[in-house]
């Protein structure tokens, strides 16, 4: 599989430019924390898993983002997992679903009233949660698209919806040996 040949069919080149670069630098941070780890890791997917994690923006209504879809942005992680199931990439597909943040719950859903199935969609295996704890680092901003986030930053932004959230990037920081 070819995951840039994926977004290429989804995305439009404007959009391929923003969503490809950040993608990459997700993928290169996700390798990076895997590499580092002392865990048992399928770094192919990863890599992977990584470059398609946000196709599903294609669909959205993101125009900073060059993306004239009809959904609105919340969405792109449920749409992706619905494009790369019908691409025949199941595996893919969940990660892409559960990188949001650091996952939504069911109580997240229905607290905020945002318009997603009501499940889980938090990461479950290492490799999901490594992806994305890696596109927590990186905005999709054309302007900070290669600035990677301190730490503190990351906390600050997680902390507007709980101290939950950040414990679950602390636990995430500790896990992969982020900060030494």
């Amino acid at each position: 599989m070819n995951p840039y040949d994926l977004l290429k069919k989804y995305f439009n080149a404007e959009a391929l430019r923003i969503i490809a670069t950040h993608s990459r630098l997700v993928a290169d941070k996700a390798l990076r924390i895997a590499r580092n780890s002392n865990l048992p890791l399928d770094t192919g997917f990863i890599e992977e898993a990584a470059m398609l994690h946000d196709i599903g923006v294609s669909q959205t209504d993101a125009p900073m983002l060059c993306c004239h879809g009809s959904e609105p942005y919340i969405r792109h992680g449920v749409l992706g997992r619905t494009l790369l199931e019908n691409e025949g990439y199941p595996r893919h597909a969940l990660a892409c679903e559960r990188h949001i943040g650091v996952g939504l719950t069911v109580e997240d859903i229905t607290a905020q009233g945002l318009p997603l199935p009501k499940r889980d969609m938090v990461p479950v295996s290492p490799e999901e949660k490594i992806i994305a704890c890696a596109d927590l680092f990186y905005s999709k901003r054309v302007n900070m698209l290669h600035i990677e986030k301190p730490l503190d930053q990351i906390r600050s932004e997680l902390s507007k919806f709980g101290n939950s959230k950040t414990a679950v990037f602390d636990q995430w920081i500790l896990e992969f040996s982020l900060e030494k």
